[in-house]
């Protein structure tokens, strides 16, 4: 198995982000630090991450959370600032988010140790939608709207045709829906400063069918088997 691969196995994070330790010098096979992609490891062979050995983890576990405003979407912040995993005060198993929210976003994020999961719901080959209800400050003409439903150019880089509509208007303010398949840094927020607008606030609402229900802000809860089921089958 590559180390990689194995790594996310393990719950170490996913296998991006182990490929980033591998290189960052901070995982050894049987006592030598790799730095190298696509090592295999074999049964028998002792792996460790951050000098602390790492083992298949025996159950792979899933959560769904309704972020708040004023928490991270990391492991842990060199500026002590909270987590997301502050949240989930009687999880017994080492999680990490399957991508991202930005600290002032709310919605829907899932957590777990199934590298593997994490790996193709982020993939962006395996175009998995993921919906959010954006207020932005003014009125939003429906030409900005045909500009995000046709892609918009941010960080030099053309994005991907997004579904776009209005929801509600007021005299000052505009919410919209908006579907990307897409995770870039902030993407939407750019998107939607692409064609003009202050994002006010911003909720993730779902990720392909999956959506928050009934859980309060701050709470979460672990998903059913129906539901790992259907996660499993958008990243094929």
């Amino acid at each position: 198995m590559r180390l990689q691969k194995y790594l996310a196995g393990c719950g170490v994070g996913s296998r991006r982000k182990c490929e980033a330790y591998i290189e960052e010098g901070r995982v050894k096979v049987n006592g030598m630090v790799v730095t190298e992609q696509g090592i295999q490891v074999a049964e028998g062979d002792q792996v460790e991450f951050d000098d602390k050995p790492v083992t298949m983890e025996e159950k792979l576990v899933y959560y769904i959370l309704n972020k708040p405003v004023g928490y991270i979407t990391s492991v842990s912040d060199e500026k002590d600032r909270a987590t997301v995993l502050d949240l989930l005060k009687d999880v017994p198993y080492r999680v990490f988010p399957v991508g991202r929210l930005d600290y002032n976003t709310t919605g829907l994020l899932l957590l777990t140790n199934d590298g593997e999961l994490t790996y193709s719901l982020t993939h962006p080959k395996h175009h998995v939608d993921k919906t959010y209800v954006v207020k932005v400050k003014g009125v939003v003409r429906p030409a900005a709207i045909q500009k995000l439903q046709q892609g918009v150019v941010i960080d030099g880089y053309l994005t991907a045709p997004a579904k776009a509509k209005i929801i509600r208007q007021t005299g000052a303010t505009t919410t919209i829906s908006l579907t990307i398949h897409e995770g870039r840094n902030r993407q939407v927020r750019k998107m939607c400063s692409a064609i003009g607008y202050e994002v006010l606030r911003l909720n993730r609402e779902s990720i392909g069918k999956l959506t928050l229900g009934n859980l309060e802000v701050g709470a979460y809860r672990a998903l059913t088997k129906q539901e790992i089921e259907y996660l499993k089958g958008l990243g094929q």
